[in-house]
């Protein structure tokens, strides 16, 4: 069983950055790795998603060019750098492991994810 452990969320204003960790423990080797968002009111959005390998990325076309997902394999710990933060960008973020990539669309069920972390909130001020 996958653990994940979340860090790093806070306030913010506009344009500013932020840096998540997501620490896992247990065996993670050939799982994907989410960053998956819930604004308030609103559903789950996925973020982005990295491989096992941390070789292959994936980003919402909301966040794209904005952020930078990646992994330090030896420390088991996945990251998000959020840059030019928007006020959109207001939610608890979660990061989640899955052995599978799903479909990357707004429609595909993330809350199926295998496992989940507890959230991180970000806030970003106009």
């Amino acid at each position: 069983q996958v653990q994940l452990v979340e860090s790093g969320g806070g306030s913010v204003q506009a344009g500013g950055s932020l840096r998540l960790s997501c620490k896992a423990s247990g065996f993670t080797f050939g799982y994907w790795m989410y960053w998956v968002r819930q604004a308030p009111g609103k559903g789950l959005e996925w973020v982005s998603v990295i491989d096992s390998g941390g070789s292959t990325t994936y980003y919402a076309d909301s966040v794209k060019g904005r952020f930078t997902i990646s992994k330090d394999i030896a420390k088991n710990t996945l990251y998000l750098q959020m840059n030019s933060l928007k006020p959109e960008d207001t939610a608890m973020y979660y990061c989640a492991a899955d052995r599978f990539l799903r479909a990357l669309r707004n429609d595909t069920s993330w809350k199926d994810l295998r496992s989940w972390g507890q959230g991180t909130q970000v806030t970003v001020s106009a």
